[in-house]
């Protein structure tokens, strides 16, 4: 991302919407999966730190972060957040076999190579574990967000499915999510791309009472979202598994 918008995230992922909806997220499936505080976890592409702030809060012990920018690592450090290390998706610094779990929020569509990305996502972990993946969704939802995080494409669940197939993966679950919001968030994308503007960052766009309404929203979204497979929506979930050898 640009520096910018790594200092525009690091503001606001605590308490925005967004990122507390999709912390609520991950978390319920790290709930599910009945690790313990000793399980070892790799949040690849860490950011500002938004992942590591809930494995902290969950209580692990065995977690760190890679991103391949040094923003990343000096917001991580200053929000005391856990240890990140500088690496890139494609060619990650890991042994294989290293990790239990691997999140990867957001991070696919930043490669040139995702397909090399999901395969260091398998690389590193040990088999039988898990990988929690997210990506954007439809390429008609393109706008500010995408170009000042440096994002390469935006996906359809089939087409992210499909790679972490190649990668070696087994897709345990996927679907859309944020399906809600996708409407006023991809008409509010096309009023933007035709007026000019000074907003360096959509995070920005936000009050307390939007706050409120839009969480309370995506998180009824995310509570029913496994159970509707909408045919939309604004990013994707995948839950995956590396087989057992």
């Amino acid at each position: 991302m640009e520096d910018r918008t790594y200092q525009i995230e690091a503001q606001v992922e605590s308490d925005h919407w967004w990122f507390r909806a999709r912390r609520d997220l991950i978390a319920g499936y790290l709930h599910q999966l009945n690790l313990n505080d000793q399980t070892e976890i790799l949040d690849v592409g860490s950011s500002t730190g938004t992942n590591l702030r809930l494995l902290q809060e969950m209580g692990f012990q065995k977690y760190q972060g890679v991103d391949t920018s040094q923003s990343s690592v000096d917001w991580c450090r200053e929000k005391k957040l856990g240890f990140v290390s500088l690496g890139d998706a494609q060619d990650l610094p890991f042994a294989e076999a290293a990790f239990d779990v691997v999140l990867a929020t957001d991070v696919l569509e930043h490669l040139g190579d995702d397909l090399k990305g999901a395969q260091e996502l398998y690389r590193v972990l040990r088999p039988g574990g898990w990988a929690l993946v997210t990506v954007p969704t439809f390429q008609s939802l393109w706008g500010k967000q995408d170009e000042v995080s440096l994002h390469k494409r935006r996906y359809r669940l089939s087409q992210v499915a499909k790679i972490c197939l190649q990668a070696g993966f087994e897709v345990r679950e996927k679907y859309y999510f944020n399906f809600l919001l996708f409407a006023p968030i991809w008409l509010a994308r096309q009023v933007l791309k035709r007026i000019p503007n000074r907003i360096e960052s959509e995070n920005q766009v936000n009050t307390p009472l939007m706050n409120k309404v839009l969480y309370r929203v995506f998180s009824f979204d995310l509570s029913v979202a496994p159970w509707i497979k909408a045919p939309v929506g604004v990013s994707a979930f995948l839950l995956l598994q590396k087989p057992q050898k």
